[in-house]
């Protein structure tokens, strides 16, 4: 796998969402009021642009031909980008299970990976496992096996540094309890935790991201060292307000 980018193929199973391209050449929602080309984005590219985050309007650098689902778009998120191709390797396009998409992702391996990650999570079935597999790798170029190892490589990826984060976190859950940490709070950072690393089991990303937050935010509760420096930063607050009360000049207006 290039550390720099990955390329991947995609059975489509579903055509929609149907959208439109402007006349610049924007993807832009089917309800969007100027006038535009139809265009169907199917449930691969849908998911792509979904965990890309936040990203350029999606462009399309050709005009469409006589099937709204042959097409190739490109767009980024920070420094990632990615260029996907939709096209038909089969029954001459009548189905939308007829097309495939080429995937071509750049950017750092991590962000990559999780986009990956969040995508086969979000689709809920395998979108290497073509529904022709002869034409599939005639087209593609590929055996089964290299595609399943391209898609996998990188789930496997962001899995990895979940799963690290979840030990790191631990780790410092441990640490804590031979200090005399708050029970309580590292009570709920092992909670937390072993929430973080179900969701992870069912490939739920976000879940786990939420863990880990409520994990760290319990985590600094816990820590002693933490509720001294915040002791020491409140009675410098409360020092610093008695000295500007005590510079504020008094003025009765009793006898007025």
């Amino acid at each position: 796998m290039n550390t720099h980018s990955s390329l991947l193929y995609a059975q489509v199973l579903d055509g929609d969402p149907r959208m439109k391209i402007d006349a610049e050449g924007y993807l832009r929602a089917d309800s969007w009021p100027g006038k535009g080309r139809a265009v169907f984005l199917g449930d691969v590219a849908k998911a792509v642009l979904r965990f890309l985050g936040p990203h350029d309007p999606p462009q399309f650098p050709s005009e469409l031909g006589y099937d709204e689902q042959r097409w190739e778009l490109t767009s980024s998120s920070g420094d990632v980008s990615v260029k996907i191709t939709s096209d038909s390797y089969w029954g001459f396009g009548l189905f939308a299970k007829c097309f495939y998409n080429k995937i071509e992702i750049t950017g750092p391996l991590t962000a990559r990976a999780r986009c990956i990650h969040d995508v086969v999570s979000s689709l809920g079935r395998n979108p290497w496992e073509p529904f022709w597999l002869r034409r599939f790798e005639r087209v593609t170029g590929t055996k089964s096996k290299e595609h399943l190892r391209n898609w996998m490589d990188l789930v496997s990826w962001a899995s990895d540094d979940m799963k690290s984060q979840i030990g790191e976190l631990e780790v410092r859950v441990n640490d804590l309890e031979s200090s005399n940490g708050d029970q309580d709070s590292l009570s709920r950072a092992s909670l937390a935790l072993e929430e973080a690393s179900a969701a992870l089991i069912d490939r739920n990303a976000p879940a786990v991201e939420r863990a880990l937050g409520r994990a760290n935010s319990a985590l600094i509760e816990a820590d002693p060292s933490t509720q001294v420096l915040s002791s020491e930063y409140a009675s410098i607050e409360i020092e610093r307000n008695h000295k500007e009360d005590d510079s504020i000049p008094f003025v009765d207006l009793s006898e007025e």
